[in-house]
C-alpha cells in the first residue's frame, strides 16, 4: 500500500506577523496602556516596579536578598526550532542580569499552533530554551501552554540580587560614561533572513550574539562606580538610551561612530532590510532624539533597530571604566565599547546623537 507523503511544516517565521523583540508594542502605545496603573498601591518592599520602565520587577525579601521577576516571550525570529528556543530563553533571562541579579529558575510560556507544527518541532523549541537555562545554571521548574494561532515561546525568569546592588535604568549621573556590551543590528539581519537574503555567515553571527547570555550583569552591579544598567531590546539603542535619559532627567550624548555594529548590517539596511518596528520606534520617541544633519537613513534605521537579546547598556563613573571593561572582557564580550556620555540638562531630557 502506498504511504502518502506528509505535508511539509511551514517555516516558523511564516507563522508570525513579526519576530523577536520587534513584536513589542510601540513605546507610545505601551505608555498609553500603562498610564492608569501608576495609581495602584505600592508596597515598600517593591524596590522596582513599572515607574521607571525598567527591565524587571524587584521585591525585597530580607536585608540581604531581593527577588528579581520578569517575563518575556515572542514569535519566531528564525526558522530553526532549536535556535528559536535558545534565542527566546536568552532574551528572557537577560532582564534578570540587567537588574544586577543572578537567575535562579524559570517557567516556560508556550503557545503553539498544534494543527500546523509537529510535536517534534515544538519539542525542539522547548529543548532549545532548556539548553540555555542549563547554561545559565537554572532549572525550568514549570510553565503554561496553550493552543495558539501563532507560535509563541518565552520564559518567566526569576533571580536574586542584594538590595544594595539593584541597578535601575534611571540612576545615571552627569559625567557618566555609557558602555554597550553587544553590537547592534539584529533586527536588520532578521528582516534579511525572513526574505531569504541573509547568508550563512550572517546567520551564524546573529545567532552568536542573540544566544550569548548577559552574564556580566551581576559583576557590573557590584561595582561602586556603576550607576545605571539596562539591556537594549525591542525599542532599539535609541529607545533604551532615551529611557535612561528620561529616568535620570539628563541628556544622553551618543557617539554614533563608536557604536559597534554587526558585520554587514549597514549594507543590508541600505538595501531596505528594515523592520516595521524600527519605524514605529521612531514614531514613538523621535521627537526626543536630536540627529546630526548628515545622518543617513540606514543609520537612523540601525539607531532604532529592535534588538532581540541585545547587549547591556551601562552608565558608569569614568573612574570605574577600566573595571567595567575588564568585567566584559572576562565574560568574553569583546565588542563592549564606550559609546557616549551622560550630561546635565536644564531642559527636557533627550538623546543627542553626534
Amino acid at each position: 500500500m502506498k504511504v502518502l507523503d506528509q505535508p511539509a511544516e511551514p517555516r516558523l517565521t511564516s507563522l508570525s506577523h513579526g519576530g523577536g523583540c520587534g513584536c513589542k508594542l510601540a513605546p507610545g502605545v505601551l505608555s498609553e496602556i500603562l498610564k492608569g496603573t501608576a495609581s495602584m498601591p505600592i508596597p515598600k518592599e517593591l524596590l522596582v516596579g513599572i515607574e521607571t520602565a525598567d527591565d524587571a520587577a524587584v521585591y525585597q525579601l530580607n536585608e540581604d536578598q531581593a527577588l528579581v521577576a520578569t517575563t518575556d516571550f515572542f514569535m519566531p525570529i528564525v526558522d530553526d526550532p532549536h535556535d528559536f528556543g535558545r534565542i527566546a530563553a536568552t532574551n528572557a533571562i537577560s532582564d534578570v542580569y540587567a537588574m544586577g541579579g543572578r537567575p535562579i529558575m524559570a517557567l516556560a510560556l508556550v503557545g503553539m499552533p498544534i494543527n500546523k507544527l509537529s510535536v517534534r518541532t515544538i519539542g525542539r523549541i522547548l529543548e532549545g530554551g532548556a539548553s540555555v537555562c542549563r547554561a545559565a545554571g537554572i532549572p525550568i521548574a514549570g510553565g503554561h501552554s496553550i493552543d495558539s494561532v501563532e507560535a509563541i515561546y518565552g520564559l518567566v525568569a526569576l533571580g536574586l540580587v542584594h538590595p544594595k546592588h539593584v541597578k535601575r535604568n534611571a540612576d545615571a549621573q552627569p559625567g557618566d560614561l555609557l558602555v554597550l556590551g553587544k553590537p547592534v543590528g539584529v533586527g536588520v539581519m532578521c528582516a534579511a533572513l525572513k526574505q531569504g537574503r541573509l547568508d550563512d555567515a550572517g546567520y551564524a553571527q546573529m545567532l552568536t550574539t542573540t544566544t550569548k547570555l548577559n552574564t556580566p550583569g551581576p559583576d557590573l552591579a557590584g561595582l561602586l562606580g556603576v550607576h545605571a544598567l539596562t539591556d537594549v531590546t525591542g525599542f532599539g539603542l535609541a529607545g533604551h538610551a532615551l529611557e535612561m535619559a528620561l529616568g535620570a532627567r539628563c541628556e544622553v550624548r551618543l557617539d554614533w561612530s563608536a557604536v559597534p555594529l554587526l558585520s554587514g548590517v549597514r549594507a543590508l539596511a541600505a538595501q531596505g532590510f528594515i523592520t516595521g518596528a524600527s519605524g514605529r520606534n521612531w514614531a514613538g520617541y523621535g521627537s526626543e532624539v536630536a540627529l546630526p544633519t548628515a545622518f543617513t537613513a540606514e543609520d537612523k534605521a540601525l539607531l532604532t533597530d529592535p534588538q532581540t537579546s541585545g547587549g547591556l547598556l551601562v552608565a558608569c563613573a569614568p573612574c570605574a571604566l577600566d573595571e567595567v571593561l575588564a568585567v566584559f572582557r572576562r565574560h568574553e564580550f569583546e565588542h563592549a565599547s564606550v559609546i557616549g556620555t551622560i550630561a546635565a540638562t536644564s531642559g527636557t531630557p533627550r538623546l543627542l546623537v553626534t
